[in-house]
């Protein structure tokens, strides 16, 4: 599984540059799975890393934040206004996606996955919702947020289909 990931397995006493992952890896509990920094491109065109939103009067961008009375189950990564959003990884785009908060505002967004990862990348306007795409391609653009949420950081909203973090691929 570590290394469909994009990691190594090793003893974790061993310095990894990323991140260790647990239970990703066969054998003795001291073996986890080193990712690399920033497994995935970055999503937003003209950045040179995917930076998380800082906190601001909006809420906070990292996983597993307050927002309200709920945890925040997704990672929003700073964007311009209109910027382009590109592929985190090669895959398939598999069809349109959307939500609503508890106040009843729509978010829409697409759906991609392969064979390991599935995501759903909100606030965008994407180009198209299926076929395939390669990583670092543009998908679409960033919807622009500051006419509904004056004084909000611009972001996409990055969440994985299964709930869990995305911040070690990031």
């Amino acid at each position: 599984m570590c290394r469909r990931l994009g990691g190594i397995c090793q003893p974790n006493r061993y310095i990894c540059p990323g991140r260790y992952l647990k239970d990703k890896c066969s054998g003795a509990r001291m073996r986890q799975c080193c990712m690399p920094v920033g497994a995935w491109s970055v999503l937003c065109a003209g950045h040179h890393n995917n930076r998380v939103r800082a906190c601001d009067a909006h809420g906070c961008g990292a996983f597993n934040s307050h927002k309200g009375n709920d945890l925040h189950k997704a990672v929003d990564l700073v964007c311009e206004d209109f910027g382009i959003i590109n592929a985190p990884f090669s895959g398939s785009l598999a069809g349109p996606v959307s939500r609503k908060d508890p106040a009843g505002i729509q978010y829409d967004g697409l759906k991609l996955l392969n064979d390991v990862h599935c995501v759903k990348i909100f606030n965008i306007r994407p180009y198209r919702y299926m076929g395939p795409v390669v990583q670092g391609e543009a998908l679409g653009y960033l919807l622009p947020m500051q006419e509904r949420f004056s004084g909000i950081t611009s972001h996409l909203e990055l969440q994985m289909c299964d709930g869990t973090d995305p911040t070690t691929f990031i």
